[in-house]
């Protein structure tokens, strides 16, 4: 499996990290795990490219994670892919009709298959994944592909959400602020750390990075050593971790 960070940034552009989104491979496979801004040019840089993604998995529904979303139906249609599959949380059927609602000329231009998701088990892409609902400001689910990668999604630091990764080969999770912002909706290190502590994690990848982070790295990194001793770094975008 090939987990690539095409967008580890957030709401807040640096210029050096686009808004969310992953992209997971194997066998042929693949699946896009949230589709924020930048995206659709990560996927050219990463040498993959829109019209090899065909499937596309939501988190939830904030701007940052589908402003790109509508721009790759329309990119696969002049390149004439001819279907796209979205699938997320409660609601991502009503938010493409929606979006096609205000852009009626893309309506019908590709198959469009959407689906909806709760916590549990699904397939995608002949990929098994677990669902597990996280804590947000909106409703967002963290997913994982078999033990070998999980994502937090947006999400405050919680036992649940913890248990729900342990066991993982690679966990990228959400830590948007240093500890000094006072922050909810979001984790900062050391409640990440202190929810991490015990669990057996191969690695960890810290994203969903806002700008309050640029130049604190070893600090945060040094909040979350001190409750939990696993192998801890910094997402950017467009790296690519290989799992066995």
């Amino acid at each position: 499996m090939r987990v690539t960070f095409l967008g580890t940034g957030s709401a807040m552009p640096t210029g050096e990290r686009f808004q969310t989104g992953i992209l997971v491979q194997e066998d042929g496979r693949s699946v896009l795990i949230d589709c924020g801004s930048g995206v659709l040019h990560r996927l050219q840089q990463s040498g993959v490219g829109y019209e090899n993604v065909s499937t596309v998995l939501l988190t939830h529904h904030h701007l940052d994670h589908v402003a790109d979303l509508l721009p790759l139906v329309k990119a696969r249609w002049l390149a004439g892919e001819e279907h796209l599959e979205v699938l997320g949380p409660q609601g991502t059927k009503a938010l493409l009709d929606d979006l096609l609602s205000v852009y009626e000329y893309m309506q019908g231009k590709i198959d469009l298959q959407v689906r909806e998701v709760v916590p549990g088990e699904f397939s995608i892409a002949d990929f098994d994944v677990s669902a597990y609902e996280t804590r947000h400001s909106l409703p967002c689910l963290a997913y994982r592909f078999d033990d070998r990668f999980t994502f937090s999604g947006d999400s405050e630091a919680f036992a649940g959400l913890a248990n729900f990764a342990d066991g993982s080969a690679i966990l990228a999770h959400d830590c948007s602020f240093p500890d000094d912002v006072d922050v909810s909706n979001h984790p900062t290190p050391d409640a990440l750390g202190r929810e991490l502590a015990g669990r057996d994690i191969g690695r960890v990848y810290l994203t969903h990075l806002y700008p309050h982070t640029d130049g604190r790295r070893e600090e945060m990194r040094e909040s979350i050593g001190a409750h939990y001793d696993g192998d801890v770094r910094f997402a950017e975008d467009l790296t690519t971790v290989s799992i066995e």
